[in-house]
């Protein structure tokens, strides 16, 4: 089983911005791909942006200009960061970071960190 531990959530303002990151062990990175995925109580699952082995990012629609992922590699753990801005209130969620399947099938994720927008 691949470790994945997210930090990083909180509560933030309407308009505000915040950073999660995921710590991964840095053999991860070639075998599968990156995720970040949010859910709310009663919700299913969505999709926030996925970064491939390759190095290629893509977002869900409502995450393009608000929302970006980056890497950082020290030693053996890499870092997937999720750096958001410009919240709002329906950002509200349980963030967690997963290793994906090449077909983009979540293969193990981590706890999530909550993230609450609100004045």
């Amino acid at each position: 089983q691949v470790q994945l531990v997210e930090s990083g959530g909180g509560l933030v303002q309407p308009g505000g911005s915040l950073i999660l990151a995921c710590e991964v062990p840095r053999s991860i990175l070639a075998l599968y791909n990156m995720a970040w995925y949010r859910q709310t109580p009663g919700h299913q699952r969505e999709l926030v942006g996925t970064r491939q082995r390759g190095g290629f990012i893509q977002y869900s629609d409502f995450a393009k200009g608000r929302f970006t992922i980056s890497r950082d590699v020290v030693g053996n753990t890499a870092t997937i960061f999720l750096q958001m801005k410009n919240l709002t209130a329906e950002d509200t969620a349980v963030y967690s970071c997963y290793a994906d399947d090449e077909l983009g099938r979540p293969i193990q994720g981590g706890r999530g960190t909550q993230v609450t927008v609100s004045s």
